[in-house]
């Protein structure tokens, strides 16, 4: 876990591969502990440390997670995430060479531990556009304005078309990223301060599975 940024009612993360933000019945040590662990420490804090979840990252991906010190900051942020205010910024590696650009506008619907693109009306849009950034050897690197958040919506949409995340077996990919990893990274989040009211922009850059394997991303 790297601290990004952090102030009385904000703790920002980068989270790596891997890790779980919040309990399962796995019992595996999450981001939020972590997070708890390190403020307890800092502060010298005797007892519990309130920390507010206020949106999600899937175990496998990585990438930048806003957590809430108050809970006048959990509910400004909630908020702020049920009306899609805030610019999220992906990117991913994907099999195939797909379009320089698109937008992809679907319905999806979510079952216990997937979710599928539907017909029926009882779906939930989702929506996110993309620019592909480069393609070698197969691969081509998007990077991905989510302006919807369904879950495993990118993850999804691109197998939909054709184009699984690298490592993403659950959604058809052949090709393996690392260890308990896709190569999926919440690169970029743009919110208002829910205190200040100013936007800031919060970034985290990949680790070496991405910069290592595929060159750094331009």
């Amino acid at each position: 876990m790297q601290i990004l940024y952090e102030d009385n009612h904000l703790l920002v993360v980068n989270k790596p591969a891997g890790q779980l933000v919040q309990g399962d019945q796995t019992g595996r040590v999450t981001l939020l502990e972590d997070a708890r662990s390190w403020l307890k420490e800092k502060y010298h804090k005797p007892g519990n440390v309130f920390l507010g979840l206020v949106h999600r990252l899937d175990r496998t991906a990585s990438g930048v997670v806003v957590l809430a010190r108050t809970s006048k900051a959990a509910s400004r942020l909630s908020e702020e995430i049920r009306n899609h205010r805030p610019r999220k910024v992906y990117w991913a590696l994907v099999a195939g060479e797909v379009p320089l650009s698109a937008h992809f506008i679907d319905r999806l619907e979510r079952n216990e531990y997937t979710s599928q693109i539907v017909d029926a009306p009882g779906g939930k849009e989702a929506r996110l556009s993309y620019n592909r950034k480069c393609y070698a050897d197969g691969v081509s690197l998007v990077e991905i304005n989510l302006e919807t958040g369904r879950h495993h919506q990118i993850r999804v949409q691109f197998s939909h078309r054709g184009f699984p995340i690298l490592g993403d077996s659950r959604y058809g990919s052949q090709r393996l990223f690392a260890a308990d990893a896709i190569a999926l990274h919440a690169r970029e989040m743009l919110i208002r301060h829910p205190t200040r009211g100013e936007e800031m922009r919060f970034v985290a850059e990949p680790d070496e599975n991405w910069t290592g394997r595929w060159g750094e991303p331009g």
